[in-house]
């Protein structure tokens, strides 16, 4: 079963970009513990939406871009969605960019923009191993970025553990102040990120398109759905489970080092509210070695989610608007918006912010078509979710919906 393994590993990267480390940083920093149990619940999240995500690409052999492309009948309806759809893979490309341009400045001095360049010209590199070699090709690059990322942000948290009564004590759900409420909501905007929701559908049908059924790729509830290698639907199923718990189990140890690592080197030391900050504070306080894995973590982190946003924005417009644009010209513009704010020396860290509100505008238009699909008898056949699914997934569209309104109230009126 171990070759099934692999689309939930790449789309989890969404949940290591470098939103998710300034917020989690940012939340040791100042609050040390308490927001423990915020990473844990994003990850409980995360594994349901990111397995109806897979299953709908697995059972229908469509992505969800290209679902919706054919169920909103009228062109317009089409191309609006398409509009907000865009803007949320430009403001991943912002985070990620900006986040792998940090990087390169903290490890070799690079100027920003040329940082952004760099980031984006090796996005596009692994965009063309995606499109040139496949799924599996592009899934080993990612999964090897994955293991620098995971060294670069836990080897400080093994030099300097935490308590293991401290780290229980912020299991407890609660807040300090409006400050750790918008924090807690920036780690939940950071981990569930639409343009995740779009690739893990896509990467799904891209390593399992291949199939003998004659309903393949049509949207057909005809049912089961066989493999090329005669592997059944259920048992495709079974394996992205099991594919998305080991995806969720790496990215919430990760988060939740980054979390420990400030909580117990960084807590009420100043200036650790920006990623350079951060960096000569862990430089300082714990030594050059953590500081210098902390930044190679953050440029494996930059490239790696750069690279499955930029996918994620191809298959977007692939799906909805059924055009194919180069992928070097589709990669020039969206990166234009990330290197205007590095032309134009805006603060990495506050544009880094800035970023996850537009996010967080796109959460709806993914989450919630995606749990009415992922229900519908007529898309997925005897595949669609068990009322309890349905449930929770309603529940936490409503709960994250809910998160990211206060989010856009606390951001907006300065709260």
């Amino acid at each position: 079963m171990s070759w099934l393994i692999g689309p939930a590993l790449v789309a989890g990267v969404a949940y290591l970009d470098p939103g998710n480390v300034a917020s989690n940083m940012t939340a040791g920093a100042q609050y040390g513990y308490l927001l423990v149990w915020v990473v844990v619940l994003g990850n409980v999240l995360a594994w349901l939406i990111q397995y109806l995500s897979a299953k709908l690409g697995v059972v229908t052999g469509r992505s969800l871009p290209e679902t919706l492309g054919d169920r909103i009948r009228r062109p317009w309806a089409r191309r609006a969605y398409w509009v907000q759809a865009e803007l949320v893979a430009m403001a991943t490309d912002v985070a990620e960019v900006i986040g792998g341009a940090v990087a390169l400045y903290l490890l070799f001095g690079v100027p920003l923009l040329w940082g952004g360049l760099i980031t984006g010209a090796v996005s596009i590199a692994l965009l063309v191993v995606q499109s040139r070699g496949g799924a599996k090709p592009f899934e080993f690059v990612i999964i090897g970025l994955i293991v620098v990322i995971a060294l670069g942000f836990t080897y400080g948290t093994f030099l300097g553990p935490p308590e293991p009564r401290d780290v229980a004590g912020g299991l407890l759900p609660r807040f300090a102040d409006t400050g750790s409420v918008l924090l807690a909501t920036s780690i939940l905007g950071a981990t569930i990120m639409p343009h995740a929701i779009y690739a893990h559908s896509a990467l799904a049908r891209d390593r399992f398109a291949a199939r003998t059924s004659p309903a393949a790729g049509t949207g057909s509830p005809q049912a089961p759905l066989e493999h090329a290698r005669g592997i059944s639907t259920r048992r495709l199923l079974r394996a992205t489970r099991w594919d998305v718990t080991v995806a969720m189990l790496i990215a919430g140890t990760i988060n939740l080092s980054i979390l420990l690592l400030a909580a117990t080197n960084l807590s009420g030391v100043p200036g650790t509210d920006t990623l350079e900050g951060a960096y000569t504070a862990l430089r300082d306080g714990i030594g050059p070695t953590v500081a210098t894995l902390f930044a190679v973590g953050l440029l494996a982190s930059g490239l790696a989610s750069a690279s499955v946003g930029a996918y994620a924005g191809a298959e977007i417009m692939r799906g909805l608007l059924r055009v194919r644009v180069p992928l070097l010209a589709r990669r020039l513009v969206t990166l234009l918006p990330a290197l205007a704010i590095l032309a134009l020396g805006f603060d990495p860290t506050l544009a880094l912010v800035l970023s996850q509100v537009v996010l967080s505008f796109g959460i709806p238009f993914a989450l919630i078509p995606l749990v009415a699909l992922s229900a519908n008898a007529e898309v997925l056949g005897p595949f669609r979710n068990r009322l309890a699914t349905t449930i929770a997934g309603i529940v936490a569209s409503v709960f994250l919906v809910a998160l990211n309104a206060v989010l856009l109230w606390l951001v907006f009126t300065g709260a």
